[in-house]
């Protein structure tokens, strides 16, 4: 078996419609610049795209793209990162995900695919270390994700599959590899348009290992020991998975509920992570090389299940005021072998209750009851009835059949599971996050609504606050590595663990740039540096590091600006800016307009929110 020091440098591009496929090597620039995962999945896709394609046309490219450290056994290093023109919002999207096809494709010997073009008919992708085939795919096309995966496993050890809802363009349509699915954005309407039904990768071909061991495992050791410390990672994530958000964001009055009218709900518990680990004799079921461990199966009505993630819990359960959690094991089940996102699932099906309810549309769907909901998630999959309608996505259903004020999204992606009523800076986040709105570009809500380490209604800052996130976790996902390793990293160094919750949170309120700046996030530039054989100079190699996260972030928003996207977009849902909650009793909503002129010139944008030319040309970003 080869070994490979780090990296294999190599992107195979895929041309469908002339079937024909070539090898390309990553310069040293790119590798430094963009890191790995992410940023070279934007990067690649920026070099190769012009604006204004056709999401769903040939001449759309979809990357997959590799971290550095996969293949390492550095901890929850198992993750790919995914890359494309979005067919829900219209502008560039990326998602994480942790299942087998990422570690098979690296140990294939790439580093990353790109997709362009179109098959004539539905067609698999089998790939190995000399390239790739296009084999027929008419047995396994229509197939649940589950069924084709099944079938796909047996020619290699990791796979990517799509199911009814990717083949028939569900604008949120996702892709699954294993127990784990590239949810956001509609990834899997865009194989479906391509044809492609899966991408099955042989593996093992070759091993990866660090180029400089010694220090890449002295590294590794302190990663370890701070995951298995922290009181999230090794504790209520390790043993309730990410539902132990749900009595977490309850207490913190963050709680969606009924369409985001209100913030707690006195039946949340119910559905909770602690609740289903007890009913359900909940074990792990996780990504692999990973020590947190936040995936779980357990015995639900007989049957071995996925346990919901707290994102599924809350759209289709409390957003819906629904509290049973055998029902929303069954509809994630549906939403998972259909192959749909669950969160776009449930803020679709909230706003179709709301409609409902005001004479809009005509459903049996309403709030608090489940009858109809599993029908409408596979007419959904299927564009059958009201369900083509639906399948668009909430910002295209209200513009139909009007609703747009209580259509929870952002940029046309719907909103995942907190109210950024009680996190004014988690609100500001999910108005400027690059693929619409996302939990995951700063994950503020954690700083402001868990820990009380910043002031959640407080606005000063906070432009800062999610600045410093985006760049951070732009540079997590091109590492590529779990965001959850974040808790870890943050908050056990020993100056911010020994420091009192309530001294940061003035710091955070007061002095913020060297509040954040006092974070200690070495690890994850020390793992790069030692894996690609690069020298590490402290303090100096940290600030490249975050130098990288920054252009990655701006690239995006380049990307998006060059798509249309401006000032106009970059705001939150009318309910969200002018209606209180119902567990708030100052009846406060988000003030954004004060941050975001903030975070524009912080970030060196215009007024109207595109890139300046000395900001691109300061990160090395060629204008186009």
């Amino acid at each position: 078996m080869q070994e490979i020091k780090g990296t294999n440098d190599r992107i195979l591009e895929i041309d469908l419609s002339a079937k024909k496929f070539r090898v390309t090597k990553i310069g040293k620039k790119d590798r430094n610049m963009y890191l790995g995962g992410k940023g070279l999945a934007l990067k690649l896709l920026y070099d190769r795209m012009e604006p204004g394609v056709d999401p769903l046309g040939e001449k759309n490219m979809i990357a997959f793209m590799m971290g550095v450290l996969m293949g390492t056994g550095a901890p929850c290093s198992g993750r790919f990162e995914a890359a494309t023109k979005s067919p829900l919002t219209g502008i560039m999207s990326t998602a994480s995900c942790g299942g087998p096809f990422g570690m098979a494709l690296k140990t294939s010997g790439w580093d990353g695919i790109i997709i362009s073009g179109k098959a004539k008919v539905p067609v698999y992708l089998y790939i190995d270390s000399k390239g790739v085939q296009l084999k027929p795919a008419k047995a396994i096309w229509g197939k649940d994700t589950g069924a084709a995966e099944a079938v796909l496993s047996k020619e290699g050890v990791g796979a990517l599959v799509i199911g009814p809802a990717g083949e028939n363009l569900v604008r949120f349509a996702n892709i699954r590899s294993g127990h784990r699915f590239l949810g956001r954005g509609g990834m899997g309407a865009v194989l479906g348009s391509k044809n492609i039904k899966g991408i099955v990768a042989k593996g093992g071909e070759v091993k990866i290992v660090p180029a400089k061991k010694k220090k890449f495992d002295r590294s590794n050791k302190r990663f370890f020991k701070y995951i298995n410390q922290n009181s999230i990672t090794s504790g209520s994530y390790r043993y309730y998975g990410t539902n132990a958000n749900t009595n977490l964001s309850n207490a913190a009055g963050i709680l969606p509920v009924r369409n985001f009218t209100g913030g707690s709900h006195g039946e949340a518990h119910k559905i909770s992570g602690e609740t289903m680990a007890e009913r359900f004799k909940t074990t792990w079921d996780t990504c692999k090389p990973c020590i947190i461990m936040c995936g779980h199966k357990g015995m639900i009505e007989g049957k071995e299940r996925h346990i919901p993630e707290y994102e599924t819990v809350g759209l289709l359960g409390h957003n819906l005021e629904i509290f049973d959690p055998v029902v929303i094991s069954e509809w994630n089940d549906i939403c998972a072998g259909m192959g749909m996102d669950t969160i776009s699932s449930g803020g679709t099906l909230a706003w179709a209750m709301e409609a409902t309810e005001k004479g809009l549309v005509k459903t049996n769907l309403k709030f608090g009851s489940t009858d109809g909901i599993s029908e409408m998630l596979r007419n959904i999959a299927y564009r059958k009835g009201i369900g083509k309608d639906l399948a668009l996505g909430s910002k295209a259903a209200s513009k139909k059949y009007g609703g747009e004020d209580f259509a929870m999204h952002v940029k046309g992606m719907e909103l995942p599971a907190y109210d950024p009523r009680g996190c004014f800076g988690h609100g500001l986040s999910y108005a400027t996050a690059n693929r619409g709105a996302c939990h995951l570009s700063t994950s503020l809500f954690v700083l402001e609504a868990y820990l009380g380490m910043a002031d959640p209604y407080a606005m000063r800052w906070k432009h800062y606050m999610v600045k410093f996130m985006e760049n951070a976790y732009a540079a997590m996902n091109s590492l590529h590595i779990c965001q959850f390793t974040a808790f870890a990293v943050f908050l056990e160094p020993p100056l911010i663990k020994l420091t009192p919750n309530f001294i940061i949170k003035i710091l955070n309120q007061n002095l913020a740039p060297l509040a954040l700046n006092l974070m200690d996030v070495s690890l994850w530039p020390e793992l790069w540096h030692a894996t690609v054989g690069k020298t590490y100079i402290p303090f100096v190699s940290m600030l490249k590091f975050r130098k990288a996260g920054e252009r990655v972030h701006v690239l995006e928003r380049y990307m998006n600006t060059r798509e249309g996207i401006s000032k106009k977009d970059d705001t939150l849902p009318l309910r969200l800016l002018t209606e209180g909650r119902k567990c708030d009793s100052k009846e406060r909503s988000v003030p954004l307009e004060k941050m975001l002129k903030k975070y524009y010139r912080l970030r060196g944008y215009d007024s109207n929110g595109i890139p300046k030319k000395r900001t691109l040309k300061r990160l090395g970003i060629e204008i186009k």
